[in-house]
């Protein structure tokens, strides 16, 4: 395995842990799911504050999970350390006997390990092969994409992956150029990136070659088709009581992140009917107020986290919550009634009228 490449610091730790405490500390075995395990910063922060809790990581790089496996070898029996990719969970959960779990934490992106290791191909300030894949044992890397992909795929993956406006061009130079000679190296890649872009365009953003390196990350990794399904199987999974917490690191992501917890924290019954029908209750409460960011002190610790967006979620008993649904009969009579001739109109939220006192928005949740 070698010495650790790279250094590892664990972004929004204690955040993640006080949001995952009332789930993983509520008494007796409790399970939880560190579905991006990498280094093992969190896990092993988890594992230190709950002596009850068995672990279940995942991660599809080997190397990474052969450094977590000595890091967290202390905690040998209560620990499953896993080779696969995050939305294989439900079949590593299901060889494991677990039909639940307590916790589950996404720590989305690329880890410290990929980026600091110059082989791998992930940083376009250092020249390496263009590799990216996150599990080196399979799949096609970036150099297959840079290389074979027709122009209007590979415009789309910048264009979308990566949200370069300037992706059109930056293809076409990346076809002239593979037409003399095949890309193998990053920074090469990187430069041709840097001569596409307006002068004007450069000096602002950032490394000009960023987003397309981040596309091209996404692409060869298949990240946000694993994360659309590995989200609402983490949810599922997820005991009453238990909670997900997902850091995110661009936009993309994080709206994905964003749908699917949406998806389970509103009604889905018709809002003029005076009672909530069985099935249509929500299934989560949201514990952020929208996505939170990380503070100036996290930032200055650990310049990493400065683009880090954290939602959290909990699930909870649509029985017991419907115990509790008085104020929203009263206002969905309100609302039934603003519909007969002669009414006035209802007294709900004048911000979202469309909303009973009852019901969670995204801006709604613990906060901090």
């Amino acid at each position: 395995m070698g010495e650790l490449r790279g250094t590892h610091v664990p972004v929004l730790l204690e955040r993640c842990l006080e949001l995952l405490a009332p789930a993983l500390g509520r008494g007796g075995r409790t399970v939880h799911v560190d579905a991006t395990l990498g280094l093992a910063g969190h896990a092993e922060a988890v594992l230190q504050a709950h002596p009850d809790t068995v672990l279940v990581g995942l991660d599809r790089d080997t190397e990474a999970l052969a450094h977590a496996r000595v890091r967290l070898a202390r905690f040998a029996d209560r620990i499953h350390l896993e080779h696969a990719v995050y939305d294989e969970l439900p079949e590593v959960l299901d060889r494991l006997g677990y039909s639940t779990v307590d916790g589950v934490l996404f720590d989305l992106g690329v880890s410290s390990l990929q980026l600091d290791a110059p082989d791998r191909g992930f940083a376009y300030a250092q020249d390496a092969p263009l590799d990216m894949r996150m599990d080196q044992t399979r799949g096609v890397t970036a150099e297959e994409v840079v290389n074979t992909y027709a122009h209007p795929d590979l415009a789309r993956v910048l264009r979308v992956y990566g949200e370069e406006k300037f992706a059109g061009r930056i293809a076409s130079a990346i076809i002239r150029e593979r037409e003399r000679g095949r890309i193998t190296s990053s920074a090469r890649l990187a430069e041709l990136i840097r001569d596409s872009i307006p002068a004007p365009a450069r000096r602002t953003g950032g490394h000009p070659a960023k987003r397309t390196f981040q596309a091209l990350r996404i692409e060869v990794n298949r990240e946000l088709a694993a994360l659309e399904a590995a989200l609402p199987a983490a949810l599922d999974r997820l005991s009453v009581g238990g909670r997900l917490v997902v850091l995110s690191y661009h936009s993309l992501e994080d709206r994905l992140t964003k749908q699917a917890l949406a998806d389970r924290v509103r009604s889905t019954g018709p809002i003029d009917l005076p009672v909530e029908l069985p099935g249509s209750e929500p299934t989560f409460r949201l514990l952020s107020r929208g996505a939170e960011l990380p503070g100036e002190g996290e930032v200055e610790a650990n310049p990493r986290a400065a683009s880090v967006r954290l939602r959290a979620a909990e699930r909870i008993d649509p029985q017991a919550r419907r115990q509790g649904r008085t104020d929203r009969e009263r206002y969905r009579r309100r609302v039934k009634g603003m519909h007969q001739p002669g009414t006035g109109t209802a007294t709900g939220s004048a911000s979202d009228p469309g909303r009973g006192p009852g019901e969670t928005t995204d801006e709604e949740g613990e906060g901090t």
